[in-house]
C-alpha cells in the first residue's frame, strides 16, 4: 500500500508541465454505501494517473438477520491511455488495488468467482472474515464532457485478487476459528463517476 502512495506521490511532484487534475466520486460505490474519493492528474498528452480510496465502516442491523457488514477500505492506483486527448472519449487502464475487510452476516454482490479456497461470497452469509487483499486488472472506459469543469466517466475493469482471511463466529467478539486464503476473478472495477475538472 505505501508504494502504491509513494509511486502516485512522486509522479505528482515530478511534472514538469502544468497538469489537469481532476476530483471525482463514484456514485455506484456510494449507492453501496462507500463514500469514495478519486483523483486523476494529466502525465502526458494521452496519458492519466488514478487514484481512488473508498471506506465503508457501517454496521447495520435487523431484527430478523441481526448485525450485517461489510466493512471495508481500499486504495486503487491506476495509469489510463486515450487514444485522442485525456479526459475525452476513451481510455484503456491498467489497475492495482488492495485494502482490509470485516465482513459478516451479508451476501456480498462481487460479480466474479472464487477458486482455490473459499466462496467468499456465500461463506460471509454464515460467517465472519477480516482480512486483506490485493489484486489486478484491466479498465476500459468512457469520459463525457458535460461542460467546461464537469465531466461524466464509466468504466469497468476485470482482473484477480487475492484474499488472506482469519474466520471467526458470527458477531463481533468470538475466537479465531481458522486462516486462510482465496483466489478471484472476474469484475474488480465498476463506475460510474462524477468529476469535477480544474
Amino acid at each position: 500500500m505505501k508504494a502504491f502512495c509513494s509511486i502516485f506521490i512522486l509522479l505528482l511532484t515530478t511534472l514538469s508541465l502544468p497538469a489537469q487534475v481532476a476530483i471525482k466520486t463514484n456514485v455506484l460505490y456510494d449507492a453501496t454505501t462507500t463514500p469514495n474519493l478519486g483523483v486523476e492528474v494529466g502525465v502526458g498528452g494521452k496519458s492519466t494517473v488514478n487514484l481512488v480510496y473508498g471506506l465503508n465502516p457501517w454496521k447495520f442491523n435487523s431484527s430478523s438477520h441481526g448485525d450485517r457488514y461489510a466493512k471495508h477500505w481500499i486504495l486503487m492506483p491506476e495509469y489510463r491511455w486515450w487514444p485522442c486527448s485525456r479526459f475525452n472519449g476513451h481510455f484503456f487502464g491498467v489497475h492495482a488495488f488492495g485494502g482490509q475487510m470485516n465482513v459478516a452476516n451479508v451476501s456480498l454482490p462481487i460479480p466474479g468467482g472464487f477458486f482455490k479456497g473459499i466462496n467468499l461470497t456465500s461463506a460471509a452469509k454464515t460467517g465472519r472474515y477480516q482480512g486483506e487483499f490485493a489484486g489486478v486488472g484491466l479498465t476500459y472506459g468512457y469520459q463525457w464532457p458535460l461542460s467546461r469543469h464537469w465531466n461524466l466517466e464509466a468504466e469497468i475493469g476485470a482482473g484477480y485478487g487475492h484474499v488472506w482471511y482469519d474466520r471467526f463466529p458470527c458477531g463481533e467478539c468470538g475466537a479465531k476459528m481458522s486462516s486462510g486464503h482465496t483466489n478471484y476473478a472476474g469484475i474488480t472495477k465498476l463506475g460510474l463517476s462524477i468529476m469535477y475538472i480544474f
